[in-house]
């Protein structure tokens, strides 16, 4: 961790307050009354310089001299290293429709829905590739990026464990889920590029066919994993009851495999059928294989901004300089 500021240039200010300081000091106060010898005020006020008069006027500068560093916008800095990257960047398309509530999969012993499954999943992947920019696109009636292209994988698991149901327009947008993944990779120059799909429906969103989004991955070289989450036949689907109680309905599965399996040969990926945890293993391995090649980039993990603090201090600080001044050590003018 290091201390660094935005603003450096600011700093320059400090410079100037020891000669205003100096300037207001010797520049002399116009008399607040007039008397014709100094004897007659003397009962009221010393005019010689008192402790208190200099603790105030140090207050005084140094909040001034606080809010010059805030300006200048200090920060701690956490990390900021050049690391080698592998050279694969990878984007994953994950599937927010409300089908994905069906609690089909077990995690731990316990009874989970779709998503829970494919967020512990995805989780386990992003720590086996330290090394990938990763993305992560959210898609349901409409697709949204959820985490830019990047190599600070804590931001990226933060971005994981925000992925909600029902926070998307209801629908499967297949396409448009793909199509986004793709075009986070089109300007980006890395030996592979590759996208993980992950659905447990069919397209029923026709703006972009998955198809012609398919075909777009493979004109930009884009190799496309498809995965379809879910059993086989029928899955369990949670409803409430008017008195609260939680029960289960039998929905039938309807993965749209033949879509899938065109877009992942179009692209030469691979097809998977994720009807149990284990299997979503299985792209581990596939994408382990891949061949890799290292770039250097730059990596910013965490920056403290220290605005605030700063000058919050320095306003304390004339607060306590402005009271002192109009209380306990109040002068005459």
């Amino acid at each position: 961790m290091r201390l660094t500021f935005a603003h450096p240039w600011f700093l320059l200010l400090l410079l100037a307050l020891p000669a205003v300081a100096w300037w207001r000091a010797h520049r002399g106060k116009d008399a607040a009354f007039l008397y014709s010898s100094v004897e007659l005020a003397r009962g009221v006020a010393n005019i010689g310089r008192s402790g208190a008069s200099r603790l105030l006027e140090a207050l005084r500068w140094l909040a001034v001299a606080l809010m010059v560093i805030g300006l200048a916008r200090p920060q701690f800095v956490e990390s900021e290293t050049s690391v080698k990257a592998s050279g694969v960047d990878i984007v994953v398309a994950i599937d927010l429709s409300g089908s994905m509530e069906s609690e089909d999969f077990r995690l731990a012993g316990k009874q989970v829905n779709r998503l829970v499954i494919a967020k512990d999943t995805l989780k386990r992947f992003i720590e086996r590739r330290p090394n990938d920019r990763i993305g992560l696109v959210a898609f349901a009636g409409k697709a949204y990026i959820a985490a830019p292209m990047t190599l600070d994988h804590d931001f990226l698991q933060m971005n994981v464990d925000r992925l909600q149901l029902h926070s998307i327009e209801e629908g499967t947008a297949i396409g448009a889920g793909l199509a986004g993944a793709v075009n986070r990779l089109r300007d980006l120059k890395s030996k592979s590029k590759i996208v993980i799909l992950m659905t447990d429906g069919q397209n029923n969103v026709t703006k972009v066919p998955p198809l012609t989004a398919a075909e777009a991955a493979q004109s930009l070289g884009v190799k496309v994993y498809t995965i379809g989450v879910g059993t086989r036949g029928f899955a369990p689907f949670p409803q409430v009851d008017p008195f609260g109680r939680k029960y289960h309905v039998q929905t039938k599965v309807d993965i749209d495999e033949p879509t899938l399996q065109e877009i992942a040969k179009k692209t030469g990926g691979k097809y998977f059928r994720a009807d149990k945890a284990e299997t979503l293993q299985q792209i581990y391995d596939e994408i382990d294989t891949l061949e890799k090649t290292e770039v250097e980039v730059k990596r910013f993990l965490h920056i403290d901004e220290l605005f605030a603090p700063v000058v919050l201090v320095g306003m304390s600080f004339l607060l306590i300089e402005v009271l002192l001044g109009h209380s306990v050590w109040r002068k005459l003018p």
